[in-house]
């Protein structure tokens, strides 16, 4: 009789599981668990607190507006880049890349010397009424500039795998640029876009550093989730902490199938 032989799991795929449920995966229970700790009365009242509402709530309109200029800018940077030759090109393409390589407290800081009271522009912009540091309009800036990558860069190894010979020949047979892009581009490129949608949108919802320097930390006015989190956890009330908290897992959790499911939908639609 011939042996059943078991299936062992190769060293590096034990080490690989062993990484993810210790450093990803059991953090992430340690904050749900410790946001329930005191019940779900408790953790429902921690969630539902005013100045949590409102972060919220900022947090929420802050992500959908980075999100659209993003989706927007990053679709022209994109095509700009793998369409078109002109000088200056490839500096371009790597001022794209600007905001992975600075620190986003770098970046806020930046933000503070240009829209700062120190700067030329401070006296303009208070002329007109817009006030950009310690503000809603200096979170979205800082926002926008951390996540602006996230998008572009998702669809330009696709629009450069595609080439440039269908947009060439729909413009010969007298198409116009928006049917070229609708008709032609946009279906090559429509799963890379909602997966840089998605990223872009857990990346921003998450910012930290770059909002902690132009934000002022104003109670109810300028705090983001990750702030009021911050804020929760230095006055040592740790369970609203960590209940607010699980507020940013449930939502990472939730882009995490939603970026699942488009990377399906997208092999799916490629096979």
């Amino acid at each position: 009789m011939k042996k059943t032989q078991t299936k062992r799991f190769p060293l590096p795929v034990i080490l690989a599981i062993f990484f993810a449920a210790c450093f990803l995966v059991l953090p992430l229970i340690f904050v749900i668990v410790q946001a329930l700790s005191q019940g779900i009365g408790a953790y429902l009242a921690n969630i539902t607190e005013e100045y949590t509402q409102k972060a919220m709530l900022l947090t929420l309109k802050t992500t959908v507006v980075v999100v659209l200029v993003n989706t927007v800018f990053g679709l022209f940077a994109a095509w700009t880049v793998t369409k078109y030759s002109f000088p200056g090109r490839k500096a371009l393409t790597t001022l794209i890349d600007l905001p992975l390589s600075v620190s986003p407290v770098i970046s806020g800081l930046a933000f503070l010397l240009v829209f700062g009271r120190t700067s030329p522009l401070y006296g303009l912009l208070e002329g007109i009424g817009l006030k950009v540091v310690y503000a809603v309009p200096g979170i979205v800036l800082a926002t926008l500039f951390v996540t602006f990558p996230y998008i572009s860069r998702e669809m330009i190894p696709v629009l450069s795998a595609q080439g440039r010979d269908e947009e060439e020949a729909a413009a010969l047979m007298g198409a116009g640029w928006f049917t070229i892009f609708w008709r032609v581009t946009f279906p090559h490129i429509k799963w890379s876009l909602l997966y840089g949608v998605v990223l872009c949108t857990a990346r921003a919802m998450g910012e930290f550093g770059a909002v902690s320097i132009l934000s002022g930390h104003l109670r109810g006015k300028t705090n983001t989730l990750p702030l009021h989190i911050e804020i929760l956890y230095n006055e040592f009330r740790y369970s609203e902490a960590f209940a607010v908290s699980s507020i940013l897992v449930i939502l990472a959790l939730l882009v995490l199938v939603l970026r699942s499911l488009i990377e399906h939908r997208g092999r799916k639609g490629e096979a």
